[in-house]
């Protein structure tokens, strides 16, 4: 097994944050006027730093005089792209999945007024636990991992298996033919944040357009479901929370876990790459053994045009990629290290079109 090959660590805490960044300040007085009338509890004065993990919307920690700890998400600043950075959706979608065996963190308020902070943003509570930045969990023992792939398999299953209409998400997204629009979309954006030629999205953009599968079955779908972006319990291999909802919608399951599955087809010399071990020996499951979990939890008898969802999550990721990358050149991006995504969204490509000649 590997270890990073940067200075990042495997595992974090989500008390691990850093002073706001310059682009990212805001007026912490409003701030904290505004939680002293819609959260319950809060207790002056408030101290703000920020995560540097995410690339999307800016994250930070709050700590109250009481010694509580909250979670802020906002918008970025800069000119965004249309239906990007939805925190009001985010708050939506873990209100509803409070009360489902989906993990999730409390959300507390959410504040749609730019003229408190310069941005729309939602208050959440804060989750204690760890988060793993490296999917070979080299601090766990074999054991351990394997509890904590299956548990992360496992709240995929509980999400896909809510009944969204049951808990309010009826109109949360489009019902059926969600595939066909997710190509167009992520197709369109890659358009608008495109830097440099990747032929290997035009090819793909074609491919799936001629390849669209049956797209009828529609489930609550997290967008970014993987390792990174939930919390683990301090001292053992469960998820508490499932965090980053900003792509949440209702759509095809199948793009989820498809998603989730990447690290076997596509990886770094910071994350790790699953594709290419002794599973056994690790503890990490196989993609097949994966699949098969999550077939069992949700009823199913195999998944076909498997390849095309593959092929799609990494279109739409290098779509993601790119808009980093510009966000980044733009001076606008919420981490450092998002000038570095341009070299990764033509590598995704690359993989994806891949996938997709094999299919």
């Amino acid at each position: 097994m590997t270890a990073p090959t940067t200075a990042e660590p495997a595992v974090t805490t989500t008390a691990s944050a850093a002073p706001v960044l310059e682009q990212h300040r805001f007026p912490e007085d409003r701030l904290a006027g505004f939680m002293a009338s819609e959260v319950p509890g809060f207790a002056p004065p408030l101290r703000v730093s920020q995560f540097r993990g995410g690339m999307s919307n800016p994250t930070f920690l709050l700590e109250d005089g009481g010694g509580r700890r909250y979670v802020m998400r906002k918008k970025p600043p800069g000119k965004l792209l249309p239906s990007a950075h939805a925190v009001d959706r985010e708050f939506r979608v873990i209100s509803a999945l409070a009360e489902t065996e989906v993990p999730v963190a409390r959300a507390w308020a959410l504040c749609e007024d730019e003229e408190v902070i310069g941005r729309a943003f939602y208050i959440m509570e804060h989750v204690e636990g760890r988060v793993a930045r490296n999917l070979m969990l080299p601090d766990m023992a074999p054991a351990e991992r394997a509890a904590a792939y299956d548990a992360m398999n496992a709240a995929l299953a509980a999400l896909h298996n809510v009944d969204f209409r049951a808990v309010g998400l009826e109109g949360y997204g489009r019902e059926g033919g969600y595939m066909a629009r997710q190509v167009r979309r992520w197709g369109g954006q890659y358009e608008m944040s495109k830097t440099d030629e990747i032929p290997e999205m035009d090819n793909l953009a074609a491919w799936l357009g001629e390849n669209m599968p049956a797209d009828d079955e529609t489930t609550v779908v997290h967008g970014d479901y993987r390792l990174e972006n939930m919390i683990l319990h301090p001292a053992e291999p469960r998820v508490l929370a499932v965090v980053d909802w900003e792509l949440g919608t209702l759509g095809n399951p199948l793009s989820d876990l498809a998603y989730n599955c990447l690290p076997y087809h596509s990886g770094d010399d910071v994350r790790g790459f699953l594709g290419d071990m002794d599973h056994a020996e690790t503890g990490i499951p196989s993609e097949e053994d994966y699949v098969t979990a999550y077939c069992q939890r949700t009823g199913r008898g195999g998944i076909p045009d498997w390849p095309f969802y593959l092929a799609f999550s990494l279109f739409r990721l290098a779509a993601i990629s790119q808009g980093v990358y510009k966000r980044g050149l733009d001076g606008n991006a919420s981490s450092p290290d998002a000038v570095q995504r341009g070299a990764k969204a033509r590598q995704l490509a690359e993989t994806g079109w891949a996938i997709a000649r094999r299919g």
